[in-house]
């Protein structure tokens, strides 16, 4: 990474700045997926907590909890993809200076395919449930912040669509691996919520 323990502790600029680099590889797309749907929880976290009257406390605290709790989940992985996407490079390296068909090589890079694979899934899973906090909170919460409900619940879903396509990208080599589908069915699911 840059020196820093964590991209988080970057101002925004100079994330911004990171993600456009073209002289270090990370951070990349599962690192701004993960971001966004850390924003998109952080906006449900406002709205639920400027909601109170709409909901009732008790829902409006479920609510900032749950969405509390899953800005936390998905801001965490913004390091860990980039870690996990490290891996692959350096595997992915190491196998062009074997000869073709290194067993060891081979399953190294497959491992590594494998485990980056998880980060995105779990952005998409945490997308899923984003997106139905953002659902409820336009539909019940304070309207005068339905935009923001609005867009959390489409930046929940972009990140989630873009983390999925992460997650088949990783594990193009291995085509029948349940995890492709999984991160389907969850894409879908998203794709079935709507904001009317």
């Amino acid at each position: 990474m840059t020196g820093r323990s964590s991209y988080l502790e970057l101002p925004v600029v100079a994330f911004l700045d990171a993600l456009a680099a073209a002289d270090t590889p990370t951070p990349a797309g599962g690192s701004a997926a993960a971001l966004a749907v850390a924003q998109s929880a952080a906006l449900c976290v406002m709205t639920a907590r400027l909601s109170v009257r709409m909901l009732s406390a008790e829902r409006a605290d479920r609510l900032i909890s749950s969405a509390g709790k899953l800005q936390r989940a998905a801001a965490s992985l913004v390091d860990l993809d980039a870690q996990a996407y490290l891996r692959v490079i350096d595997a992915t390296r190491a196998a062009r200076g074997e000869p073709p068909g290194s067993a060891g090589v081979a399953e190294a890079l497959a491992e590594a395919r494998s485990h980056a694979a998880e980060v995105p899934l779990r952005i998409v899973e945490l997308a899923v449930q984003v997106v139905k906090l953002a659902t409820a909170l336009a539909s019940d919460g304070n309207q005068a912040l339905r935009g923001d409900a609005i867009t959390a619940f489409l930046l929940a879903q972009t990140g989630g669509r873009a983390a999925a396509e992460l997650v088949r990208i990783n594990l193009a080599p291995m085509p029948a691996d349940p995890r492709i589908a999984r991160a389907g069915k969850l894409v879908a699911e998203m794709a079935d919520s709507t904001i009317s």
